[in-house]
C-alpha cells in the first residue's frame, strides 16, 4: 500500500479479475485483499480522499435501490470521483439498444460501471463487451457486493477459516448464492435451509462444493431450520419474496411460515449468534422484530460495511496504476 497518510492513496496490490461478476471468480487471496484495503479505507477513510480523482462510475439499475445506489455512490465522491446514474426501471438493459453498444459507448465515458440488473446474463454480457470495469451490483442470480461485505462483517468478530459456521434461513435467492460461493472460497461451514422447491440453484452448490473440497469449507443444503442453526456463529436470513416476486408474496408467506428466524430459532444457536439479514427486512415475517432488533444482530454494520468494501472494490479495479 502506498503511504497511507497521504491522500490519493491506491493500493499497490491487483486483482486477479479485471471485473467483479462473481465471488466464484475471486481467489482467496482476492478476496482477502479487498478485506485489507476495506479495513485500512474504514480505518482512514480521508487518507483515500483523492484516490478516484478525475474517474467517472456509470450506475445502470433496472431495480429499486438503497444501500447499493448510496453507497457507491457515496464511495466514489468521497474518493473524489463521481457518480453518473442511469435510470433502466423502464428500458431494460439491452432493449433500447444492444448491450454491447450500451457498453462500446460507456467505455468511451466513464472509468467503470455498476449494473443492477435481473438477468445476470446481462451483467455478463455488459463485460464481456466493455473495456472497463465492470461490477455487478445485484441479479437475480447473484449479490458477491453484499456477500462480500458480510463476510467482512464476520471477519471484523471470527477469524474466517474452517472453524466459523454460518447458517442461512429461507429462500435460496441471489444472496444465498453469493453467500455459498463466498463460504467455499473462505473455507467456512455454511448450512442452508429452504423448503422443498426453493433451494439454492443446484449448480452454484456443485460449484460451491468442488470449492469447499479444496479450502477445508462445507457446504449442507437441508430442511429443517432448528438442525440448520444448531451450532451457528451466524444465523442470516433474507426476504421470503425478492423483487420482481411480489405477486407471489402469499403464497410465499405461507410455504415459509416455519422459516422465520424468531427467539426460538436463535436459541438453538446459541446466546453468542449473530444474526444477519441483508436488508430491506419484512419484520413479522422472515424475522421476528425481537430478534434484528436485539443486540445480536448485526444487520447496520452489515449495511455500514457495503460503503468500505465496495469502495475497496472501487480502488482495485479503477484506481488504475499504483502510485
Amino acid at each position: 500500500m502506498s503511504d497511507p497518510a497521504a491522500p490519493g492513496s491506491v493500493p499497490r496490490e491487483r486483482l486477479s479479475v479485471s471485473d467483479l461478476l462473481s465471488i466464484q471468480d475471486l481467489t482467496p487471496e482476492d478476496i482477502q485483499l479487498i478485506f485489507k484495503v476495506a479495513r485500512r479505507i474504514k480505518k482512514a477513510p480521508d487518507d483515500f480522499a483523492l484516490s478516484l480523482k478525475g474517474k467517472t462510475l456509470a450506475m445502470i439499475f433496472e431495480k429499486p435501490s438503497l444501500r447499493t445506489r448510496v453507497t457507491f455512490d457515496v464511495g466514489m465522491t468521497s474518493m473524489g470521483g463521481q457518480a453518473l446514474f442511469l435510470d433502466h426501471s423502464d428500458a431494460k438493459l439491452g432493449e433500447r439498444e444492444s448491450i454491447r453498444d450500451v457498453a462500446r459507448n460507456l467505455e468511451r465515458w466513464v472509468h467503470g460501471i455498476v449494473a443492477r440488473t435481473y438477468k445476470n446474463r446481462s451483467v455478463v454480457e455488459l463485460a464481456e463487451q466493455a473495456r472497463i470495469p465492470v461490477i455487478n451490483g445485484l441479479t437475480d442470480l447473484l449479490h458477491p457486493c453484499q456477500a462480500l461485505a458480510d463476510y467482512f462483517t464476520l471477519a471484523e468478530r471470527l477469524p474466517l477459516g474452517s472453524g466459523v459456521r454460518l447458517c442461512f434461513v429461507g429462500d435460496g435467492n441471489n444472496t444465498c448464492h453469493s453467500l455459498i460461493l463466498g463460504a467455499a472460497r473462505l473455507g467456512i461451514h455454511l448450512s442452508v435451509a429452504s423448503p422443498a422447491g426453493y433451494e439454492p440453484n443446484s449448480e452454484i452448490v456443485r460449484q460451491a462444493m468442488d470449492t469447499a473440497a479444496a479450502t477445508g469449507g462445507t457446504i449442507t443444503i437441508m430442511r429443517n431450520p432448528r438442525e440448520a442453526v444448531r451450532e451457528a456463529n451466524a444465523v442470516y436470513t433474507d426476504v421470503w419474496a425478492s423483487m420482481g416476486q411480489e405477486a407471489e408474496t402469499e403464497d410465499r408467506a405461507a410455504v415459509f411460515a416455519g422459516y422465520q428466524v424468531n427467539r426460538q430459532l436463535m436459541e438453538l444457536a446459541g446466546s453468542e449468534a449473530l444474526f444477519m439479514h441483508c436488508l430491506p427486512a419484512h419484520r413479522g415475517y422472515e424475522v421476528a422484530p425481537q430478534v434484528i432488533d436485539s443486540p445480536q444482530s448485526v444487520v447496520y454494520d452489515q449495511a455500514e460495511n457495503r460503503l468500505h468494501v465496495q469502495k475497496a472494490l472501487l480502488l482495485l479495479l479503477m484506481a488504475g496504476e499504483a502510485v
